[in-house]
């Protein structure tokens, strides 16, 4: 029964697994994947940096629904950097596959922030936003500056 339930609990890991490196089939697929989730992430934080710095009116509602696209985003490019993604004109810097648990590091210090990100949001007060898009801003630089190639 035990060795059942464990071959199940694999099985289920592998077939979820499985998809994620399928969609990767070309080293340029993921290239493309990652950056479309960095864009969509990036979009969404800086209609927030907008409102934070006052170049755009604060909108409540926009502000949680773009928190709230942040904080989805901040889950998915990770899987697409893999052995062999490291493209020229990727803004990947070498040091991602030296250093790979730093990034991922980095890219849990980010997961953890925009939980809070969307929790500020959900408050409707501006001043909270900022407090949290300041932190949430510095992980994203600390990440960038180790790991993004400057375009």
């Amino acid at each position: 029964m035990r060795q059942t339930t464990l071959a199940l609990g694999l099985a289920a890991v592998l077939l979820t697994a499985a998809p994620a490196y399928a969609q990767f089939a070309k080293p340029l697929d993921a290239v493309k994947y990652r950056q479309s989730a960095f864009i969509i992430m990036a979009t969404s934080f800086g209609r927030l940096g907008a409102m934070v710095q006052g170049k755009a009116p604060f909108d409540a509602k926009a502000a949680l629904e773009n928190a709230k696209i942040v904080e989805f985003m901040s889950h998915l490019p990770w899987q697409a950097f893999q052995p062999g993604t490291d493209l020229p004109d990727s803004h990947a810097k070498p040091e991602i596959w030296k250093e790979m648990d730093k990034f991922k590091a980095d890219a849990g210090k980010l997961q953890e922030m925009t939980p809070k990100l969307v929790a500020a949001a959900q408050t409707g007060k501006l001043d909270e936003i900022k407090v949290v898009f300041g932190q949430t801003a510095k992980t994203c630089k600390a990440c960038h500056d180790s790991f993004r190639e400057e375009l």
